[in-house]
């Protein structure tokens, strides 16, 4: 069975985490050892500890949004979520250094007892798990995209890119609130969003915010215009939601259903904000989509593309498009050709 880009996602993740912590653990076991202990030998122990410790911890951090208790555990308060993660960690930390310690040095013929470095090794494998949950739940809080640019300085000066914007609103919005009450209603619309966040990974969209029931994704144009990922991904999200209708009727007797709009053309990108920092898309590409995403209930057809997007890359195989009247758009001279998609079975 052929893997989805967010299980290669995961994997790549895996393996990244427990390359960098098995060279930081050979670094620590070089630079402290054991008593007794040659710093090659002291280095193996180390990096054993760490495939031990860091690949069953990476894994489950990875697969999270996929365990079912773990995902009731993060409607906890994040303090307490943090805290009792921390605790587990903990757990596997000092039996992977003990596992370790007893079997790689009782097979060499040396003591296996906790002395000082054992300690000092227990409170680095912690630091690094905290360091570790931090950056998780940051990338989660921010997404990884964002944070990396936040990280990095990428947007510290605004610059002028060419980006590609899919707008996902949720139909009937108000009526679901409304029957099903704040909380069920949010419940509801976090399971929307986390199958919008799977065809994300689909289709190697970044994520830029959440607006109330709307979700806002972006691409740099080489990704999006590569092979017209852009434009199925509103029919994976449609695909993700009818593969699990009947889990939304049991829990909220509705299947959401969406439209969507999506638009190409030049913004500047830029650190914002004072208090609270994110990185802000302006000008009026985004406007541009915006009114394409209004013309789409003012129509009738769930999903519209500009000419301009769609002109500039290619239809994914079975999904047409039909052409529809030019629309006029506020501060904008010329009327925009926008263009209806749809799957080739629905329109057929």
């Amino acid at each position: 069975m052929s893997m989805t880009r967010r299980d290669r996602r995961d994997w790549r993740i895996v393996l990244w985490v427990v390359v960098v912590s098995t060279a930081i653990s050979a670094v620590f076991g070089y630079v402290i050892p054991p008593q007794d202990v040659s710093r090659p030998i002291a280095m193996l122990v180390s990096m054993a500890a760490a495939l031990v410790i860091a690949t069953p911890l990476v894994i489950v951090e990875t697969r999270s949004e996929r365990i079912e208790g773990l995902r009731r555990l993060r409607r906890l308060p994040l303090s307490a979520f943090f805290a009792i993660k921390v605790t587990l960690y903990s757990i596997v930390i000092v039996g992977g250094l003990l596992l370790v310690r007893y079997v790689v040095l009782a097979t060499i013929g040396l003591p296996p007892g906790i002395d000082a470095t054992f300690r000092t090794s227990l409170f680095f494998a912690i630091g690094m798990s905290v360091g570790a949950n931090l950056f998780f739940e940051f990338g989660g809080l921010l997404g990884f995209g964002t944070l990396r640019s936040l990280v990095t300085g990428r947007y510290v000066q605004p610059r002028r890119e060419q980006r590609t914007f899919l707008l996902i609103d949720m139909k009937n919005s108000t009526g679901l609130a409304e029957r099903l009450g704040p909380v069920r209603f949010h419940e509801l619309l976090n399971d929307f969003f986390r199958n919008i966040a799977e065809a994300a990974l689909e289709c190697r969209a970044e994520i830029h915010k959440y607006v109330g029931d709307e979700a806002i994704l972006t691409w740099t144009d080489d990704q999006a215009l590569a092979d017209g990922e852009a434009l199925e991904c509103p029919f994976i999200v449609r695909d993700l939601i009818a593969s699990q209708r009947e889990q939304y009727r049991r829990r909220y007797d509705a299947v959401p259903d969406f439209r969507a709009a999506l638009h190409c053309g030049e913004i500047v990108a830029g650190e914002i904000g004072d208090l609270r920092r994110e990185i802000a898309y302006v000008g009026d590409t985004l406007n541009v989509a915006a009114r394409l995403l209004e013309a789409a209930k003012e129509i009738g057809h769930d999903v519209l593309v500009s000419d301009d997007l769609l002109k500039r890359t290619k239809l994914p195989e079975g999904v047409r498009s039909i052409d529809l009247p030019v629309l006029s758009v506020r501060n904008r001279e010329t009327p925009l050709s926008i263009w209806a998609l749809s799957r080739t079975a629905d329109a057929a």
